[in-house]
């Protein structure tokens, strides 16, 4: 779940007309004396912090006056929280809280279906609350269709004993929060503490509010950068593997960084999953013995060889990591060869130089390995690929053999080029054609020469035709470009190894090459504007 700190939550409240605290949210300590000195005094400042309890953890202090909150703002900004920083501090005029109350809109996966709470006691610890005084806690399902009207609240809050004025404000805030809640499809929706002011005013004097990942891409003006809870800040990695994610629907890619900082040697290794649970028994297998796990990676559910090949380059971008492990699920259900295609293109893009072991248990598992042990047995690291019947602890023990032979080895490569890249950064007759989330590049001068187009055969959704003696696209470029080419890599990989190297298949991760350079990856490369403004197909 993507989560909303407390002033981008009231941000929203606010526009759906429930009343919140005067107040502003501050980047820096002379920010909060500005805003005190705008506001008047006295005040409360609030870290903007992922946890419960703030109070009580010192995440909430109040002041009399502008140099005093700035003070106070001081030693709240740079705190670490669940391994967060508190980058933000919300500044609001302290209010005189007469009685607290709660609302809150959850979305209850064993109903299917979203689901209003509500009590008649506010404060920390709603279920500790719902245990205690049962009487003053009530919920109901919402009908996603007819939506929570305005006398479904009335009758959820009478039923823990409200009646009059104060039952109709109440059912008022939760109808707006419902709509809140719908509109931008949030997990969760809270108000906690819903307050009744002495001056008579009710308020939500704090906010919390989860939007669901899958929903997030929908609601740009959240400014939401990541959809994904990390037990810390997201790091560039983290970022640019997200948006691959975000951009391409096929098929599931997670990637974490877990640990930064590490030496080369130091026995962490990079992870390459498929499923849940056979990741979590190969990572097992791969503590056992003594390694360390540098990053979790999940590309699974059937993903094309691109997304494969993108898991591949943000994986090995992890610097010092001593080998690349890949094993998830022993039977899975996705087509291997298309994992196998993407690893083949990426090792040799990069310039592998840690030894590989890779799992491909699951359909097409023979071919699979065939194509990736077969085309990168000329590197000068090993590449070994295994199957099914090839336990995790098998695989785990090759890993260790692997990484002990490499260790006092020197990686050498010469400079002869690792795929088509070389032949196309001058190509004679390009032809080119866009897919969902790249490009095919022939040089058709070289096609030419080809006495048996391998492309051809090799294409599975069987979008290529030959014309004249050259591969061109059997399809409209739109349909190609929609997905009808479903970036398979054979192509590439069949010209290159069995004929003329004269495909390219460019698939651009962003943001990638930008962070190589800075931490100073070597072999940066990039068929970004080779073919700039060639267009489509021709």
């Amino acid at each position: 779940m993507a989560k909303l700190h407390e002033y981008q939550g009231k941000a929203l409240l606010k526009e759906h007309k429930i009343a919140v605290p005067e107040g502003k949210a501050a980047f820096s300590p002379p920010e909060v004396k500005a805003i005190v000195e705008e506001l008047g005094a006295p005040v409360v400042i609030k870290a903007q912090a992922y946890t419960t309890s703030r109070y009580a953890k010192g995440l909430i202090q109040f002041a009399d006056d502008p140099g005093e909150a700035a003070q106070k703002a001081e030693s709240l900004f740079g705190k670490t929280v669940n391994n967060f920083p508190v980058e933000v501090l919300l500044v609001e005029k302290k209010i005189n809280i007469k009685k607290e109350y709660y609302g809150g809109i959850v979305i209850n996966d064993s109903q299917k279906r979203p689901e209003i709470i509500f009590s008649s006691r506010g404060g920390s610890g709603i279920e500790e609350i719902a245990v205690k005084y049962p009487e003053s806690v009530a919920r109901m399902g919402i009908d996603v269709v007819e939506g929570l009207k305005d006398y479904h609240a009335r009758n959820l809050i009478r039923r823990t004993g409200l009646h009059g004025k104060t039952q109709n404000k109440l059912a008022g805030i939760l109808v707006k929060l419902w709509q809140v809640a719908k509109k931008y499809e949030a997990r969760s929706a809270e108000i906690n503490p819903i307050v009744l002011t002495e001056d008579g005013e009710f308020l939500a004097a704090d906010c919390r509010i989860t939007v669901d990942d899958y929903a997030v891409f929908r609601h740009p003006e959240l400014g939401i950068e990541i959809a994904r809870e990390f037990g810390h800040p997201p790091t560039e990695l983290d970022k640019i593997a997200y948006a691959v994610e975000r951009d391409d629907f096929r098929g599931t890619f997670y990637f974490i960084q877990l640990e930064q900082g590490f030496k080369k040697g130091d026995g962490y290794v990079g992870f390459h999953g498929a499923g849940g649970g056979g990741s979590m028994m190969s990572m097992d297998a791969l503590q056992k013995r003594g390694f360390k796990i540098a990053n979790f990676t999940d590309a699974s559910g059937n993903p094309p060889a691109s997304k494969v090949y993108r898991a591949a380059k943000i994986l090995l971008s992890q610097p010092n990591i001593d080998g690349y492990f890949g094993s998830g699920s022993g039977v899975a259900s996705q087509e291997q060869v298309n994992s196998a295609r993407g690893l083949v293109k990426a090792y040799r893009e990069d310039k592998l130089k840690i030894p590989a072991v890779i799992r491909l248990g699951g359909n097409m598992e023979d071919e699979a390995v065939d194509i990736l042990t077969r085309y990168t047995a000329d590197l000068p690291v090993k590449v070994e690929g295994y199957k099914k019947d090839d336990t995790a602890d098998f695989c785990a023990e090759r890993m260790e053999i692997l990484i002990k032979e490499q260790a006092d080895k020197k990686v050498v490569y010469g400079d002869q080029p690792l795929n088509a890249r070389a032949v196309l950064e001058k190509p004679g007759q390009p032809y080119s054609f866009r897919t969902l989330t790249g490009a095919v590049h022939f040089d058709h001068a070289l096609c030419r020469e080809c006495s048996d187009p391998v492309c051809i055969s090799a294409c599975g959704p069987q979008i290529l035709k030959l014309e004249d003696g050259k591969p061109v696209l059997a399809i409209s470029e739109e349909d190609a470009a929609k997905g009808k080419c479903t970036e398979c890599l054979a192509c590439e990989l069949e010209c290159y190894f069995q004929r003329q190297k004269a495909c390219f298949v460019e698939l651009p991760i962003a943001g990638l090459e930008e962070y190589r350079q800075k931490i100073g990856w070597k072999y940066v490369w990039s068929a970004t504007n080779i073919f700039a403004g060639q267009g489509g197909g021709r």
